[in-house]
């Protein structure tokens, strides 16, 4: 677990499918439904995983990242074969966190992420480090302490359709003409 600009979240390497697998054991779904997002560092890895993304989108993202956004995009072919599923869209984040960018960097590519608890089991996001360490040692294998988080997402933008959609408001403002 590491934190974000958000909340702290379970990250992996997006090429390790045994990781991937053990993130979607923890949070309780099967992969083939997972809805996790790529933690980019920079908007180079764009293509790697999202085709058709048209120039006011990318001004759009150029315009709030790094930040607390997460971008909704068309996958490439190279997402369902991460996940083994017929996945067709990609969440994209680019936080605004050293820690994060650290690990980006070590690790070369981007990491896989979703926020550290199933909606249905928190009303609300802990923000204490050793709380969360806590809560979830038995089932990763590093915590990093970041001091306190936020106890508020990202702010989610669809951008799938003819015009981009804020499907979920959260820390990131942005208003959509």
């Amino acid at each position: 677990m590491y934190p974000t600009d958000t909340v702290y979240a379970f990250g992996c390497d997006i090429y390790n499918n045994k990781a991937l697998e053990r993130v979607c054991r923890i949070k309780g779904i099967k992969m083939s439904k997972a809805q996790f997002s790529f933690i980019c560092s920079s908007l180079s890895h764009l293509s790697d995983f999202s085709r058709n993304v048209s120039t006011p989108v990318y001004k759009l993202m150029r315009k709030c990242l790094p930040g607390p956004y997460t971008f909704i995009l068309q996958a490439t072919s190279t997402v369902p074969k991460l996940f083994k599923s017929k996945k067709k869209t990609v969440g994209i984040r680019v936080p605004d966190n050293r820690i994060a960018m650290a690990i980006l960097e070590e690790l070369g590519n981007p990491l896989l992420s979703t926020s550290i608890h199933r909606d249905e089991d928190l009303l609300t996001y802990p923000t204490d480090p050793e709380v969360i360490y806590e809560c979830y040692k038995h089932v990763t294998n590093i915590t990093i302490d970041g001091g306190f988080g936020n106890n508020e997402e990202s702010t989610v933008i669809d951008c799938t359709g003819e015009v981009p959609e804020i499907i979920r408001e959260g820390l990131g403002v942005i208003e959509i003409a």
